[in-house]
């Protein structure tokens, strides 16, 4: 079994693919035309930024965190920095930073599997 998407409720999705497509460099797969839903893919899964999400849950926003694996840190932090996103908190292997609707985001180089 593996991820097959993440879906992340948003405002608004045309300033949500531009932080994920734009900043983070995740390349757009998909986009409806009513401006209500634009897909991008994160390797193997697909990140579906929606203004609303099937299914029973919270109306705003998440307590989770969505992390993308990268190669190394110190190339984010300038990336960011140079696109006026600030990191919010860090660890020895994590960048943590917010998405414009206020979700957040883990850039890592801790390894997925031992």
């Amino acid at each position: 079994m593996k991820i097959h998407h993440v879906a992340l409720r948003v405002a608004d999705c045309a300033r949500a693919a531009r932080f994920y497509g734009g900043v983070l460099g995740l390349p757009e797969i998909r986009r409806r035309d009513d401006g209500t839903a634009v897909w991008l893919s994160a390797g193997d899964a697909v990140l579906m930024l929606e203004t609303a999400l099937r299914g029973a849950g919270a109306d705003a926003g998440s307590g989770h965190v969505l992390a993308l694996a990268v190669d190394e840190l110190a190339a984010w932090e300038a990336r960011l920095a140079s696109a006026g996103v600030a990191i919010v908190d860090r660890t020895e292997h994590t960048l943590y930073l917010q998405d414009p609707d206020g979700h957040r985001v883990g850039l890592t180089v801790f390894p997925a599997r031992a």
